[in-house]
């Protein structure tokens, strides 16, 4: 870039006057949610609007890598215990169940009836649209806002325990949820900060009195540009007659940034950790500094006595009182010995 010989215009360091512009604004990397609301009956479809949204429950657990995981393994070491009955209903089908039940804080397994209406066997109905009426009867969502009815006769409905109301069951890894938005965000962030260019920002800092106002303009131009696919092009720059430094880039929290995505990642996976009481042995969890986890044996004899055990009598009891003795379900309450 050049300055003509007879440009008239003056640049802002000719006319004294200072420029400062920005680039790009703010943006909000995760979306907040898990907010407990008051319980209140949609009177226009006739049930009780769940106290938490379980569209967001569904989308975390794909969205944090720990909370995800989380939720599989436990799901996954409680249907390990099934021992068969609800008259032939599946490993897969009990997996489910657990998966709702810790996911969602309560589950439904169907009773099917024959032509006889006589129950035959147990099935999974999708806790997430699963909604209870006024008379204790259920609704079952559908696509294109259809709905099905369901007596409560035909349905076990197994929940955990909220002392706000008694209507659905609440997830007992809610205290966790905030860390796992800030381990999601901090993710989403770092993305950004090397999808962007800009990264955390910088000052383009310009004080040569040869830069033309054309020329400011067109620098301008140019680092907007930058965004994006490609940012990382370099950016060419000719003032004849040019001073030393009349033109700097000086970053903004560059270094700062690095760090605390570490601390966040590993203060946050840990919170997560904890609002479900699982081992960080067993969730892959590398030491830190000269910590260990102990014997993983004794580790995972403790975890199914405090609480494999405990999930999986709660979910036999829970569905067992509430269908006929031919279709009882069995776990294994057994603590196997240590080696």
């Amino acid at each position: 870039m050049t300055k003509a010989a007879n440009d008239d215009s003056q640049t802002s360091s000719e006319t004294g006057e200072s420029l400062a512009f920005s680039f790009g604004g703010v943006e909000r990397a995760g979306s907040f949610g898990g907010e407990y609301s008051d319980l209140h009956y949609n009177d226009m479809d006739d049930y009780w609007e769940p106290p938490l949204d379980t569209l967001f429950l569904a989308q975390l657990a794909n969205q944090q890598a720990h909370h995800g995981s989380l939720i599989n393994a436990r799901a996954g070491y409680i249907a390990a215990r099934f021992q068969g009955g609800g008259g032939g209903i599946t490993s897969e089908e009990i997996r489910a169940l657990a998966r709702d039940y810790i996911q969602f804080g309560h589950l439904g397994a169907q009773i099917i009836f024959n032509r006889m209406r006589q129950p035959m066997m147990l099935g999974h109905l999708p806790a997430m649209y699963l909604r209870r009426k006024k008379n204790r009867d259920f609704v079952l969502l559908e696509r294109d806002d259809k709905k099905i009815s369901i007596s409560q006769s035909a349905i076990a409905f197994v929940k955990q325990y909220d002392p706000q109301q008694q209507i659905y069951g609440l997830p007992d890894y809610l205290g966790g949820v905030q860390s796992a938005l800030l381990n999601v965000d901090a993710t989403l962030f770092r993305r950004k900060y090397y999808l962007n260019g800009a990264h955390m920002g910088y000052i383009f800092y310009a004080t040569d009195p040869s830069l033309s106002k054309e020329d400011e303009d067109e620098l301008k131009s140019k680092i907007q540009s930058s965004k994006g696919i490609g940012n990382f092009r370099s950016l060419f720059i000719n003032i004849p007659n040019g001073k030393e430094k009349g033109i700097q880039l000086i970053p903004v929290g560059d270094i700062a940034t690095k760090d605390d995505f570490e601390r966040i990642k590993n203060i946050t996976a840990q919170d997560v950790l904890v609002a479900h009481r699982f081992p960080g042995g067993k969730a892959g969890i590398i030491p830190q500094g000269n910590a260990t986890f102990g014997d993983p044996t004794k580790v995972g004899l403790e975890y199914a006595r405090d609480e494999i055990i405990p999930a999986c009598k709660l979910i036999m009891e829970g569905i067992n009182k509430q269908v006929p003795p031919r279709l009882h379900v069995k776990f294994d309450l057994t603590l196997p010995t240590a080696a």
